[in-house]
């Protein structure tokens, strides 16, 4: 049987076929939060990078298709090797994974002889393969304070949320990297500031890679903002935030695609981008007809070679060692 193109489909007609193609071809679909809202509609699992990566690890299906960005591709195919691996659209990039190179951290290292290096799974393999072990935004705290005080830290690639783990661990030897997601950086405090003077009775739910974080701590320390209604959070821990929230309002400073899964857990409350402009063009490059590519054709096959991968590897699994997220990935 053919497959008409997706633009000539309506949505429902769409998802059928794609059901059906994944079905055929013994996939599951795997979409990120910050994805366009067909794709998360139509994903068997929806979630941060990290989740979907382990939960990669125990499907049943043969092949996964990962609609989200490269980097989040290659985590599922290091913990995943038997499996193959399709992205919609290879040249879905990130440009905090981009800020920093394995040849980047050896030299680090090399200034810092020995320091423990902590990547974000917000990085590449190949990054990953030079590190000592991963973190994710909600559990990048634990981390560190599993490594002895005397220890010094190289924290990479996000100055943000660096220096986010910084503050609530009162470490003072933690050295971080000056990476940044463009998107987040671009959700910045006087931005902040100005959502929550027109909007003094919402809460906020604001991302630690924001540049706006501090500012969020600042408002609270002021007394601007009471306490209980600023939330630093990860994706994952947004959405459990938004299942218990009884407010009327909530302001979130991510990017704006997690809108729709709030609004989706919780229809009763009204979740706002504190940034409406706050969109990651490389998470919207996958499309609904590169979806229904991706699985008619079998495009574009992730592999990462087996070196890179048993190392990449060690540092995820010391993580979940140290804790398992849950539903705070990245």
């Amino acid at each position: 049987m053919g497959t008409a193109p997706a633009e000539t489909m309506d949505t429902a007609t769409w998802a059928s076929e794609v059901r059906r193609l994944a079905r055929e071809r013994d996939a599951v679909i795997l979409a990120h939060n910050y994805q366009r809202p067909e794709i998360q509609d139509v994903a068997d699992h929806t979630g941060d990078s990290l989740g979907l990566s382990r939960l990669a690890a125990t499907v049943e299906a043969g092949t996964i298709v990962f609609c989200g960005v490269h980097f989040m591709a290659e985590t599922a195919k290091i913990l995943a090797p038997e499996k193959t691996v399709l992205i919609p659209d290879a040249n879905a990039g990130c440009s905090l994974a981009d800020t920093i190179t394995a040849q980047d951290v050896r030299e680090w290292r090399d200034q810092h002889p020995g320091a423990v290096v902590v990547a974000y799974v917000n990085t590449t393999a190949a990054v990953k393969a030079e590190t000592d072990i991963c973190c994710t935004s909600s559990n990048a705290a634990d981390v560190v304070r599993s490594i002895p005080e005397d220890r010094e830290i190289l924290f990479l690639p996000d100055q943000f949320l660096g220096a986010h783990v910084r503050r609530v661990t009162g470490r003072d030897n933690i050295h971080v990297w000056m990476g940044e997601c463009h998107v987040h950086a671009g959700i910045d405090g006087q931005e902040l500031r100005e959502r929550v003077a027109a909007e003094p009775e919402a809460e906020l739910y604001v991302h630690p890679e924001c540049g706006c974080s501090t500012s969020a701590l600042y408002l609270v320390g002021a007394g601007t903002v009471p306490e209980e209604r600023v939330n630093v959070l990860s994706t994952g821990g947004m959405l459990s935030a938004a299942e218990r929230s009884t407010a009327d309002k909530v302001l979130v400073a991510t990017e704006t695609g997690m809108l729709h899964q709030l609004r989706s857990a919780n229809p009763a409350t009204e979740f706002e981008a504190v940034n409406p402009r706050a969109e990651c063009h490389y998470m919207k490059m996958i499309t609904a007809e590169k979806l229904l590519a991706s699985l008619r054709d079998g495009t574009t096959e992730i592999t990462v070679d087996t070196g890179t991968a048993a190392s990449a590897r060690r540092s995820v699994e010391r993580m979940v060692e140290i804790g398992t997220p849950g539903r705070g990935g990245e």
